[in-house]
């Protein structure tokens, strides 16, 4: 009855009011009586003609445009990132690249008309505005990366080699723009203002980069490490300084001018350290969690952030140092810091900064490079820029006490220019300081000195390889230990993975030996927060374990590639058994997933590679997400994913047996029967087992060592229901599909599934 007073509720409520809706709008129709109203005669445009004319008007109205330019610099500057992470170089370089090819450099010649509709002209300042809002958000968070602390306690040796790197580069720039003025400075730019720009463009490091490779070599922890990031640290604050000084000279026109600039400039940073730090601080120590960090308060670091933007813009540094030196005086409270970086981080670095190297790749015309000439010249900015920031920062860190291998690294990371330089140049192409041709040589200078900081890095380990060292007492292990990685993604998910490891590890602390792999994204991470992060990864599972009484190793690290780092540890460290859970994929369940799916396959070129010649055929039918697939392909050794089905203790196991393949699950229930308390179902559907005398012999001898906790059924002998509600399925890989296909359909429902894949 209630129903259908609802049903007549809301008919009479949608009739009633579209009756009066009409009734106004007809009786309207008589108030334009007198109005010069303009409508097109229908004889005009027709009704299609009509509803064409206002499609494109809708599609070439600014908003539109904006829009449509969002997505397509997000999904061309993903697809390069996700290239050039494959290849071992960082995204950075893929974003860059993204922008190039964006450019009349690629696109726009070889799509000219396709080009002006998506980047036309008139929405280049809309772009270039958008753009430098996500470069205030991300000098803002390159400013909260560095801690001065550290640069306190690590200052002597670190500003040595930092300004050694700075002044040697700086010097040969300066060099450089004698040669080249006549021929490559644009008109009206003096010399002084040119020289001083490309020696800060030859003198800069990007330390958002370098952090990115420290953390990616595994060289966070080091001495080496903490060396290099400190260097670095003290090479940003310097460089955006003198940065600032050289643009208050070229804004000026004559240093004695620009003294009154970097005046103001001085009075500025002194306002900011002596005055808005301190209250800083006593927020950082009331506020030091989300739960009572509140909006109005997030609200005025915002304001300030964007406060001493606008007074450095005003002031004549540029907006970009104001944002720097906002990020520079937030609380050192590192969890307060962490907060704000979680903020403003992704729609920063995923959002807005794409658009500024779409922007720069506008700018970028490499077919201005058009004689062998020009190849020279940029191929000898290259040289200096290398010769100035490696040599000069190798060169004192020897002098410093470093030894080669040290030395070089130092130099091969300072070398990385990444975003920090394109950002010098832009800001160099806007004060009309720097040319399109020149401006085309250093974009390339910048990506080249990034791109080799990699292979320079191997092939510095290679002549110089690092002294292993003697293993302790302690971790030599004996045959008879059985070694287990678990490869947890978060801390909840990995309590029941130590529960099932203990099962195959061993009733004795000795016999244990189990370790506990997190991996982090790279550039989910501030190079100084990482032991912190590292300890609240663990926390739960280091609980969980001493609940357990059941010792176990930690290994924390952060990595371009999730999936290839851990079948590379699992391979190169012996391990008998990778545990993992199961990851879901977004391709599956849904239409969209399946395009998503689809498209992937030609966005992914090892997927493509793997349709085309059938590799992926027995993974494509596993149903259990993309990730986990490519961890198993990738190893050597035998992986075990895990579905957790609410398991809480391991008390029952069950193990069919459906092909001849399947007997190595023998091992795993021999070593449940040695290790663990559990009960076990032994499943030999088609009496595989029971007709080899090797595997029949085995299983007699199982029964006999412990008869109560031993079970074998045959095809016919079993039942579903006979399982009880706590149940660990394990199933070969192989037979997985099979399985859930038929006789054990509705198993999944009451027990967690242990899926092995003998490699």
């Amino acid at each position: 009855m209630r129903q259908h007073k609802n049903l007549l509720y809301y008919i009479t409520t949608i009739v009633g009011f579209s009756l009066m809706i009409y009734y106004v709008v007809t009786s309207g129709k008589i108030l334009e009586t007198g109005r010069p109203i303009h409508t097109l005669p229908s004889s005009m445009l027709s009704h299609w003609d009509m509803a064409v004319q206002t499609l494109t008007e809708n599609l070439t109205h600014p908003l539109s445009i904006l829009l449509l330019q969002i997505v397509v610099i997000i999904v061309v500057a993903r697809f390069f990132a996700f290239i050039c992470q494959k290849i071992g170089q960082p995204t950075v370089i893929g974003e860059i690249l993204a922008g190039i090819f964006l450019g009349p450099s690629f696109f726009g010649h070889h799509f000219p008309e396709l080009s002006k509709f998506i980047f036309p002209a008139a929405s280049l300042g809309n772009l270039q505005f958008l753009s430098q809002i996500g470069l205030v958000l991300f000098m803002f968070i390159v400013g909260m990366e560095l801690d001065l602390k550290v640069l306190k306690n690590k200052a002597q040796n670190a500003i040595i080699i930092s300004h050694a790197s700075i002044v040697l580069p700086f010097a040969l720039g300066m060099g450089l723009a004698y040669y080249i003025y006549k021929d490559f400075a644009p008109e009206h730019a003096s010399f002084l203002s040119f020289a001083l720009f490309l020696g800060i463009a030859m003198s800069i490091t990007a330390f958002p980069v370098l952090a990115r490779i420290v953390q990616e070599r595994g060289l966070s922890k080091t001495k080496i490490g903490a060396m290099v990031i400190t260097c670095a640290a003290a090479d940003d604050i310097t460089a955006w300084c003198l940065l600032a000084a050289v643009i208050a000279v070229v804004k000026a026109g004559s240093m004695l001018s620009a003294l009154y600039t970097i005046a103001m400039a001085v009075g500025y940073v002194l306002v900011m350290f002596l005055i808005v730090r301190p209250f800083y601080k006593r927020l950082g120590e009331q506020y030091t969690n989300k739960e009572y960090l509140s909006k109005p308060v997030v609200g005025i670091f915002f304001i300030m952030l964007f406060i001493s933007a606008y007074t450095t813009e005003t002031i004549g540094i540029h907006a970009l140092f104001g944002a720097f030196v906002a990020g520079v005086i937030m609380p050192t409270n590192i969890s307060f810091r962490n907060i704000f970086v979680e903020k403003v981080e992704d729609i920063s670095l995923l959002l807005l900064l794409p658009l500024f190297f779409v922007f720069t790749g506008l700018r970028t015309e490499i077919g201005l490079l058009n004689e062998p000439y020009l190849w020279k010249v940029t191929g000898f900015i290259i040289l200096v820029a290398v010769v100035g920031k490696f040599v000069g920062s190798a060169l004192s860190a020897k002098f410093v006490g470093q030894t080669w291998r040290e030395s070089l690294t130092i130099g091969a990371l300072m070398n990385t220019r990444g975003l920090m330089e394109l950002v010098v140049l832009n800001i160099g192409y806007d004060l009309g300081v720097l040319g399109p041709t020149i401006f085309a040589m250093m974009i390339l200078m910048a990506l080249t000195t990034t791109f080799m900081t990699g292979p320079a890095l191997s092939l510095i380990g290679l002549i110089f390889p690092e002294k292993k060292k003697k293993p302790q007492t302690r971790n030599i292990r004996q045959k008879e230990h059985y070694k287990v990685l678990l490869a947890v993604g978060n801390p909840h998910s990995g309590k029941p993975l130590i529960r099932l490891a203990q099962g195959f590890t061993g009733k004795e602390i000795d016999q244990s030996d189990i370790t506990v792999l997190h991996l982090s994204p790279s550039n989910d991470l501030n190079p100084h927060n990482i032991d912190e992060f590292e300890k609240e990864s663990f926390r739960q599972i280091k609980h969980e374990a001493k609940l357990l009484d059941l010792p176990v190793t930690t290994m924390f690290k952060a990595a371009g590639d999730i999936e290839r780092e851990i079948s590379h540890t699992a391979n190169q460290n012996d391990f008998d058994l990778l545990l993992i859970g199961v990851g879901p994929s977004i391709y599956e369940g849904t239409l969209l997933g399946k395009v998503l799916g689809f498209t992937s396959s030609f966005i992914m070129p090892d997927r493509l590679y793997g349709k085309i010649t059938g590799r992926d055929k027995l993974y494509d039918t596993a149903g259990l997400g993309d990730r986990t697939i490519r961890i198993m392909k990738g190893c050597d050794v035998p992986v075990g994913v895990f579905l957790n089905n609410k398991f809480e203790h391991l008390e029952h196991v069950l193990i069919p047996f459906i092909t001849e393949s399947d007997s190595f699950l023998l091992d795993y229930a021999e070593r449940l029967l040695q290790h663990s308390n559990a009960t076990i179902a032994l499943i030999d559907l088609n009496q595989y087992m029971q007709k080899s005398k090797e595997h029949n012999g085995r299983l007699n001898k199982m029964k006999q060592t412990a008869p109560e906790r031993i079970t074998l059924f045959s095809n016919h002998s079993f039942e579903n229901n006979l399982l009880p509600r706590q149940c660990l399925m394990i199933i070969s890989f192989e037979s997985w599909k099979q399985v859930m296909e038929n006789r054990f359909e509705g198993l999944s429902d009451k027990s967690s599934i242990l899926i092995i894949k003998n490699n």
